[in-house]
C-alpha cells in the first residue's frame, strides 16, 4: 500500500516538475525568437511542443545520474531505499515550488540546479554527515555557474560584432548577407547534427565502440550536412537578391527578415537539447523512486520510455500555461532584441553547450543564455544593459540551491514523519 502511494505522490511530483520547467526553463530557446519578433508566442508553443518533446523522448534517457547517483552517494542509502525514496520525492516538490515562485516573479532561474540544491539539502538532514555528499561534483557546478554564461557572453559578442561589422556596415548590407547567410546556415546545422549525432550514436553502439567512434562518425556526417546546407542556402539567397540601388533602410530590414529565418532553426535546436537534457530533472528523481521502490538503488537507471513521454508532456504544457512571464524576460527585458541579436545569442548558447558537454562540464542553459544575450548588449555598448534586470537575474541563481535545500530539508521532515 505504501508503495502505491509513494508512486501516486511521485509521479504527480514529477508532473509538477516538469510543469515548472516548462514555466520557466523553456524560455531559454524561444525567448529569443519571441522578442525580436519573429515569430510569435502561439507560433513558439507549437515549435516548443514539437522539439521539446521529441528531445526527451528520444535522447532524455540520460538520465538521472548526476541528479541520483552524482550528488548523494547512493551507497549511503542501501539499506534503507524508502529514506531516498521519499527523499527524491521532498526533491521534486521542492524544486518545483521554487521553480514555481521564480517562475511568478519572472525570474530564470536554473531548474537543474533547483533539483541540485534539493537533493543536497535531503541528503545532508537525512544521514546527518557530509561525508554522504560528493563535494567534488557538487564544486564542477558552482564553477560552470562562471565559466559558461562568461563564454556564451563573448561567442554571442563576437558573433553580433562579425555580424554588424562585415554584413550590417557594409555599403550594400542584403547583398553582404546574401554572401554570409549560407555559412551561418551551415554552421549551425554542423553545430545541430555534430551534437545530437554526438549524442545518439552511443545508444546505437556497443559500449566499447560508444567511446571511441561516436565523435569519429558524428564529425563527418555533420560535416556533409553542413555542406549541403550551405548549398541549399546558397541557391534560395541567390533566387532572393536584392536590388543594390534600395535604400539603407530597406536594406537592413531585408537583413533582418533573413536571419530571423535562420533564428527560427536555433531556436528549434536549442528546443530539442533542452528537452533532452533538463527533462532529466523532473524525470530522474521518478526514476530513482521506482528503483527503491523495487529494493534496490544503483547509479545508474534505465528510464522506461513511457516516464520519458511523461515529462515531455509536462514539460510542453508547462510552456503553454504558464511560460510567458520568463520568456519576456529572457527575450526582451536584459537588452532590445533584433533577429541578428537574437540568433548572435542562441548560437554562441548552444555552441556553449557543445563544448561544455564535451568538457564534461555541467551547465545551465539559463545561464548560458542570459550570459549570451549580456554579451550582444556589451557589443552595443554597457548602455544598452539593463542592469535592473540582470542584478534580479543573478541574486536569483545565487539563493537557487541554499533555498531549494532548505526547502526540501524542511518537506523531507514533513513527509517522513506521515509516511513512515
Amino acid at each position: 500500500m505504501m508503495e502505491h502511494l509513494l508512486l501516486i505522490l511521485a509521479l504527480a511530483a514529477g508532473f509538477y516538475m516538469a510543469w515548472n520547467i516548462g514555466a520557466n526553463d523553456v524560455a531559454n530557446a524561444f525567448g529569443t525568437s519571441v522578442g525580436s519578433g519573429v515569430i510569435t508566442f502561439k507560433q513558439a508553443l507549437v515549435l516548443a511542443a514539437i522539439f521539446e518533446f521529441s528531445g526527451a523522448l528520444l535522447v532524455g534517457s540520460q538520465v538521472a545520474d548526476t541528479i541520483k547517483g552524482n550528488i548523494v552517494q547512493p551507497a549511503a542509502f542501501a539499506g534503507q531505499p524508502e529514506i531516498f525514496a521519499i527523499g527524491m520525492l521532498a526533491s521534486l516538490l521542492a524544486a518545483g515550488i521554487w521553480l514555481n515562485i521564480a517562475t511568478y516573479l519572472g525570474q530564470p532561474v536554473s531548474t537543474t540546479h533547483s533539483i541540485i540544491g534539493a537533493v543536497l539539502g535531503f541528503g545532508l538532514v537525512a544521514t546527518q554527515s557530509l561525508d554522504s555528499v560528493q563535494w567534488h561534483k557538487m564544486g564542477r557546478i558552482a564553477a560552470s555557474w562562471f565559466i559558461s554564461p562568461i563564454l556564451g557572453g563573448v561567442l554571442a559578442c563576437l558573433i553580433y560584432f562579425a555580424i554588424r561589422k562585415f554584413v550590417m556596415r557594409h555599403a550594400n548590407p542584403a547583398q553582404r548577407a546574401t554572401r554570409t547567410l549560407p555559412f551561418a546556415w551551415a554552421a549551425v546545422l554542423f553545430v545541430m547534427s555534430f551534437s545530437a549525432l554526438s549524442e545518439l550514436l552511443p545508444r546505437t553502439l556497443s559500449a566499447a565502440a560508444a567511446k571511441s567512434n561516436a565523435h569519429a562518425l558524428a564529425l563527418p556526417a555533420s560535416l556533409l550536412l553542413a555542406g549541403v546546407a550551405w548549398a541549399v542556402a546558397r541557391r534560395l539567397v541567390r533566387a532572393h537578391q536584392n536590388d543594390p540601388s534600395e535604400s539603407l533602410e530597406l536594406q537592413y530590414k531585408l537583413v533582418e527578415f533573413r536571419f530571423g529565418r535562420l533564428q527560427i532553426l536555433t531556436a528549434c535546436f536549442m528546443a530539442f537539447a533542452h528537452g533532452a537534457n533538463d527533462v532529466a530533472n523532473a524525470i530522474g528523481p521518478i526514476a530513482g523512486i521506482l528503483q527503491a521502490l523495487q529494493g534496490s538503488i544503483a547509479a545508474k537507471t534505465v528510464v522506461p520510455l513511457w516516464v520519458l513521454a511523461f515529462g515531455g508532456v509536462g514539460i510542453v504544457i508547462g510552456l503553454g500555461t504558464y511560460g510567458y512571464k520568463v520568456m519576456a524576460a529572457v527575450g526582451s527585458k536584459i537588452t532590445e532584441v533584433t533577429p541578428t541579436r537574437g540568433f548572435s545569442a542562441e548560437f554562441g548558447t548552444a555552441t556553449t553547450v557543445l563544448i561544455s558537454s564535451m568538457l564534461g562540464l555541467p551547465i545551465s542553459t539559463t545561464f548560458v543564455l542570459v550570459g549570451s544575450v549580456m554579451g550582444i548588449g556589451i557589443a552595443r555598448g554597457f548602455g544598452a544593459i539593463d542592469l535592473a534586470v540582470v542584478k534580479r537575474i543573478f541574486l536569483s541563481w545565487l539563493i537557487t540551491i541554499p533555498c531549494s535545500a532548505a526547502l526540501c530539508s524542511l518537506l523531507f521532515g514533513i513527509l517522513r514523519a506521515v509516511l513512515l
